[in-house]
């Protein structure tokens, strides 16, 4: 299934619904195009980022479908220092609550490595239950993929998408969804291909950024080091024609102004829209 493109008016009328102004068209001024996403005029940038990025620059962002062989999809996602292996496993069952219903399900695992970080962790199968974080990404990354997935036109069947973290340095459930994305279409392709399907059922594509405000200013894509030092930090779920499948927005110093986060969307949408064309360029969804 091919993956539509951005769409700048959804967007448009999102961000000046936020503002809550009016467009230069129903002012009477005649069709003026929205902002550039992230450009100067709405986005202040400032003296460069500790990294060296602009605010709103990503790191930088690698996919690699098929890292993982031996499963139906999978995806090596790396955005700077962060690396999340992504796998996508096919099951002809559903959970007991869909037998006999005709519907699929999508759910996904994540865990971090022992050495991840800086110091080892303990695995929480040695301790014996995950932790509150883990339960809350896992979550975060099952119901993301659920909504842009047609469960009916799955069929009962069950993916489980498994999103192991190799390296953390910021930003590991976004990454995670990045990957998991495109671990799920090469699966689904995996099953029309295997004439199991006749289509894939995507609704759409979907990636996931982080941003924050550090220092008073909006940036895009948190390392771990701003991330520490944010005031607030957002993750933004996202899929390629503008929709919000979720938003996770956490003020730590004081409340969060709606021009601050109008400029978090802004970013993120910008960033939503980069990653978009790299999993279509990986998943040889171009042209």
């Amino acid at each position: 299934m091919g993956l539509t493109d951005p769409g700048l008016p959804f967007r448009y009328l999102l961000l000046n619904s936020l503002s809550g102004g009016e467009s230069e068209a129903e002012r009477g001024g005649g069709g003026a195009r929205p902002v550039a996403l992230g450009g100067p005029d709405s986005i202040e940038r400032g003296p460069m980022r500790p990294s060296g990025r602009a605010v709103d620059q990503l790191r930088e962002v690698k996919l690699e479908p098929g890292f993982a062989p031996h499963a139906e999809g999978s995806c090596l996602a790396c955005f700077g220092n962060t690396h999340v292996i992504c796998t996508a496993t096919v099951q002809e069952r559903v959970p007991p609550w869909l037998r006999n219903s005709g519907r699929g399900w999508v759910t996904a695992e994540y865990g971090m490595l022992p050495r991840s970080t800086d110091r080892r962790t303990d695995r929480e199968a040695a301790r014996g239950r995950q932790s509150g974080r883990t339960m809350e990404i896992q979550r975060l990354i099952g119901r993301a993929l659920r909504a842009i997935t047609d469960m009916h036109s799955l069929g009962e069947r069950q993916i489980v998408l498994d999103c192991d973290v190799l390296r953390a340095d910021g930003g590991t459930r976004t990454t995670a969804i990045t990957g998991a994305y495109v671990a799920l279409h090469e699966a689904l392709k995996g099953l029309v291909q295997a004439g199991e399907l006749p289509v894939a059922p995507l609704r759409g594509s979907l990636a996931a950024v982080s941003c924050g405000i550090v220092d008073g200013r909006a940036i895009l894509d948190l390392d771990y080091a701003e991330d520490s030092a944010a005031q607030a930090d957002a993750n933004f779920v996202m899929t390629a024609a503008g929709e919000i499948v979720e938003i996770q927005v956490t003020a730590e110093d004081a409340p969060l102004g709606a021009e601050q986060f109008q400029n978090m969307l802004e970013l993120a949408m910008s960033g939503i829209d980069e990653l978009t064309r790299l999993q279509r360029q990986v998943l040889g969804l171009e042209g």
